[in-house]
């Protein structure tokens, strides 16, 4: 019963606050979300400034130490907003050319869309490389 009471006196007051401070009604809290926070690990891309491990915060403005931190926030918005996961790991029974991209190597940790990721990333065939591909430039360019 005391809690039908308190929201009607809020209800009651809020109009009356506003009347007498004079500051108009006030907007709607934004809703709060977690903003993505991944770990980008990088090796033997063929670019000394490529390899390594990088930070990558994304929500609202791009942070971190990623050398391509807006271009990659705006890449993984873009797939966010495909509804697919650009994480996940090639299907076991999915056909895959034999083609080689090359050592490159990447491991991806952290938090995207409210999910845990830890993913690990290589040109080993194909199917390989179009995932690294489809992740650039959150992932770097990187030579054959």
């Amino acid at each position: 019963m005391l809690r039908p009471l308190l929201l009607a006196t809020a209800a009651t007051l809020a109009p009356l606050a506003t009347t007498v401070f004079g500051i108009g009604p006030l907007p709607p809290l934004p809703l709060l979300s977690e903003p993505d926070t991944l770990t980008v690990t990088v090796a033997k891309s063929g670019f000394k400034e490529a390899d390594g491990t990088f930070k990558l915060e994304c929500g609202g403005e791009a942070a971190g130490t990623h050398p391509a931190a807006d271009n990659a926030c705006k890449r993984l918005e873009q797939l966010a907003k495909a509804g697919g996961n650009p994480f996940a790991p090639v299907p076991a029974d999915q056909m895959c050319t034999e083609q080689y991209g090359g050592p490159a190597t990447a491991h991806i940790t952290g938090s995207f869309q409210g999910r845990t990721i830890d993913s690990r990333f290589s040109r080993a065939n194909g199917c390989e490389i179009d995932r690294w591909e489809n992740l650039r430039p959150v992932l770097p360019r990187v030579t054959n």
